[in-house]
This record gives C-alpha cells, sequence and structure tokens, in this order.
C-alpha cells in the first residue's frame, strides 16, 4: 500500500521514540526554515537596499513573536498528536502509521503546515520584513501545489475511504468550527 517514491510508513516503535523523531524534526525544520533561510532573506533585502521602512512600526516585533509563540504551540501540539496517534511522524519517510484526526486534526486537514506557514509569516512581521513575506508566500504556493498533492495521494492510498471521507469534511486551509466526527462503520456519524 506504500507509495515508495513518496513516502514510507514507520516502523512499530514507542510513542517516546516517534515523538523524539518528530521534535528533532521540528527543531531542524525550524532552525533552517524559520530562522537561517528567513535571515538569509532579510540580510539580502537590506543589502540590496530593498527595507521599506515604512514597514517598521516598533509594534511590529512584539506583535510578530506573539504570533509565531501561538503558531509554535499549535505546531507542537500537532506534532505530539501525529507521533502519539498516529505512531509515526510528519515525515513522509517515516509516516504516520494510523490516519490522524484526532487533537488539532479534527478541525484543520494539515495543522503542521498551517502552523509553519504562519511561523514563517510572523518571522516576516517580526522582521518588518516583505521579503520574508514574500518568501512565505512561495512556501505557501509550493506546499499547495507541490506537496499537498502528493501527501493527499499516499493518504488516499494507505487508508483509502477513511482518508476520503475526512478530506471531504475537513478543510486543509480553513479550521472547521465543529469537531470532525468520522462515520461509525453502519455509516452513521460517531456521537462525541
Amino acid at each position: 500500500m506504500d507509495n515508495p517514491k513518496w513516502s514510507r510508513q514507520a516502523k512499530p516503535a514507542a510513542p517516546i521514540i516517534n515523538l523524539a523523531k518528530t521534535l528533532t524534526q521540528a527543531a531542524i525544520f525550524w532552525t533552517f526554515f524559520l530562522g537561517v533561510l528567513p535571515s538569509c532573506v532579510y540580510w539580502l533585502e537590506t543589502a540590496a537596499g530593498l527595507q521599506d521602512t515604512r514597514f517598521h512600526l516598533s509594534i511590529l516585533p512584539a506583535v510578530g513573536t506573539t504570533i509565531f509563540l501561538c503558531a509554535s504551540c499549535l505546531g507542537l501540539w500537532s506534532a505530539f498528536v501525529m507521533a502519539l496517534t498516529g505512531k509515526g511522524t510528519p515525515l513522509p519517510m517515516d509516516s504516520a502509521r494510523e490516519l490522524v484526526i484526532a487533537g488539532p486534526y479534527a478541525y484543520i486537514r494539515n495543522p503542521m503546515a498551517v502552523a509553519g506557514l504562519v511561523q514563517g509569516m510572523a518571522v516576516g512581521v517580526a522582521l518588518g520584513s516583505c521579503a520574508v513575506l514574500l518568501y512565505v508566500a512561495i512556501g505557501i504556493f509550493a506546499w499547495n501545489c507541490i506537496v499537498r498533492h502528493r501527501e493527499e495521494a499516499d493518504l488516499l492510498n494507505r487508508f483509502g475511504e477513511a482518508y476520503r471521507h475526512y478530506k471531504q469534511n475537513v478543510y486543509c486551509w480553513i479550521p472547521r468550527l465543529t469537531k470532525y466526527k468520522p462515520p461509525m462503520p453502519d455509516g452513521t456519524k460517531a456521537k462525541s
């Protein structure tokens, strides 16, 4: 059932192992995509004299930091649920063994992507950098147009009708107001 070109299901492991791998992946991702690359973009923007001083308000670092921390909480919550409920990691080469529809996944289909992209926007806001915000917009486009389709095809291949129903009822970018409840085996909705 696995698609070896895109993903590989995680081998059975203790929850603490999946959690450690997930947190390591998050630390590497955050360092590179939310630290190193935005810093390079900001440096290039500044070196090229493209900084728009009208965008610099004294409140922006505080606003950006607050948004970053909120998005980080969502990202960490999502990572914990993926590792513990999904029995794997967010990485395609070590993907969850179970379809994850609990926690934040009951409200939005890919809360980790949403959290990461909002974190990137928060970095751009904190720096007062239009170039970093453009970098994030390119990331949104790349994730939505390239990664999402591969990931969804893999999930459909591995989890079939359960994923199809979930995808039809939980949006990728817009959270639901109510918790997703999968249908029971007889076709009725699960009760709370």
